[in-house]
């Protein structure tokens, strides 16, 4: 749908308010003056500006968190170069949809030449098959596409269509972003709050920009509640305090996508921090994915990697202590099952570390790139070889094999690789814990019985 057609703009009432329309979408800024963050693409003399300002517009990718303002910088494109503005949600809609578009545009095109920018909204969402059908109109030039994605675009968009386009990384938005824009609604009479008296203290406007997280949209929207909810004081003027503040924006934001790139580096930044033994730094991670909506049991999947992965045999007993925190939790639940992801995170913390068990990735490439040798034949099932002697009048060879239960310590020097291995070793124990303890143990052992 063309989102700027004169039909659909909403009229504005008596009092200076918009028919039917939030405060965060009257205020959606209409021009490059008017949208804040992302200097670092809009910036005076940034290539992204530079090619607005000239017309010259080729395909974009915007990727970036949530309410970074991906959408509503295609908007101030649009307008910037008057483009008509298509929109497709890759949620929603398919291929059906985008032949629509296109028609539409072929016809716009032939009637007055004027340039259609497609806007598809999460892209990521949309299958190779679906991405591959708009490469054809981005080299006819019939459409300019804008794609926006929560998601690394390198993961989640085909390649030939990430090479018809150019990308650009939006970064969160900062608190100095949100106030501007609660400055700017405050002082607007026609889109904004500026046909009522506003008086909002400076701790309470804080509070908004603080809590939105940098979600515009959100702050916004909270002081329009606040606005339009709060009786007026004598002078006629609204008063908004800290208190009121606090009551339109209850549940501060936080920057987090269970499904896009936030979701991989928070839970990097959890693992990398349990690994590096800091406590607090593990528990706050952990946290703010809880915080973001994070499934628990993903949280405690990746628990039980780490256990094995990173504390491993310098504390076999820490997978244990994991699964019984899980455990735990299922029966118990929230919020008394914060103690049992802090037990298992804080104890994975304060573990001893070793990766010894990744030697089984090792051995996996070794066997991939050369194969399996053949079971040396003193250890091949000894019902086999008695037989095998008996019948092909061969020496037992099962014969050869040393029981280590009857030597002292349960040990006996012995090959148990196959004879080209033989002296191949790709564990390398760690020194700390547990596992310390019993190589060291098992070093005395030979010694011992070498002599």
């Amino acid at each position: 749908m063309d989102l700027f057609n004169e039909d659909e703009k909403k009229s504005v009432n008596e009092d200076g308010s918009t028919s039917n329309q939030p405060l965060a979408t009257r205020m959606r800024p209409q021009s490059l003056e008017e949208f804040t963050g992302q200097e670092q693409l809009v910036g005076e003399g940034k290539m992204l500006r530079r090619m607005i300002e000239s017309g010259v517009m080729g395909s974009l990718i915007f990727y970036g968190p949530p309410s970074s303002g991906k959408t509503t910088l295609a908007h101030v494109i649009s307008r910037e170069i008057d483009a008509r503005f298509e929109v497709i949600n890759a949620v929603l809609d398919g291929i059906k949809e985008l032949r629509n578009v296109v028609a539409k545009a072929e016809h716009q095109k032939k009637a007055n030449g004027r340039k259609t920018i497609l806007f598809v909204d999460e892209i990521h969402r949309w299958n190779k098959a679906q991405q591959d059908a708009l490469l054809p109109h981005l080299e006819s030039g019939i459409i300019t596409l804008v794609g926006a994605t929560t998601e690394n675009p390198f993961y989640s968009l085909v390649s030939p269509l990430l090479s018809r386009c150019q990308l650009f990384e939006l970064h969160p938005l900062q608190t100095d972003n949100v106030l501007q824009m609660l400055d700017r609604a405050l002082q607007d009479s026609e889109r904004g709050l500026g046909f009522i008296d506003v008086k909002i203290t400076d701790d309470a406007k804080m509070h908004l920009a603080d809590y939105a997280g940098g979600d515009i949209r959100n702050a916004l929207n909270a002081l329009e509640v606040a606005a339009l909810s709060t009786p007026k004081s004598e002078d006629g003027s609204v008063v908004i305090d800290l208190e009121i503040a606090k009551e339109s924006i209850q549940k501060r934001s936080v920057r987090y996508d269970r499904t896009g790139d936030e979701h991989y580096h928070f839970a990097s930044a959890f693992i990398k921090s349990m690994r590096g033994s800091d406590t607090d730094a593990s528990l706050y991670w952990m946290n703010a994915m809880l915080e973001g909506g994070e499934d628990p049991n993903f949280i405690f999947r990746r628990l039980l990697i780490f256990a094995s992965e990173d504390v491993g045999m310098a504390d076999p007993y820490a997978l244990t202590v994991v699964n019984a925190s899980h455990e735990a939790f299922i029966k118990t639940g929230m919020p008394e099952g914060f103690y049992f992801l802090a037990h298992a995170c804080i104890f994975l913390s304060l573990s001893p570390k070793s990766n010894s068990t990744k030697s089984i990735f090792d051995i996996s490439n070794h066997i991939k790139q050369n194969g399996i040798d053949d079971v040396p034949s003193h250890l091949r099932d000894k019902t086999a070889n008695k037989l095998a002697s008996r019948y092909l009048d061969v020496e037992n060879a099962s014969e050869e094999y040393k029981y280590p239960h009857n030597h002292p310590y349960n040990w006996i020097e012995q090959k148990y690789l196959p004879g080209k291995l033989r002296d191949k070793s790709w564990f390398k124990p760690g020194d700390q814990g547990r596992e310390g303890k019993l190589w060291h143990r098992l070093q005395q052992i030979k010694k011992t019985q070498n002599k």
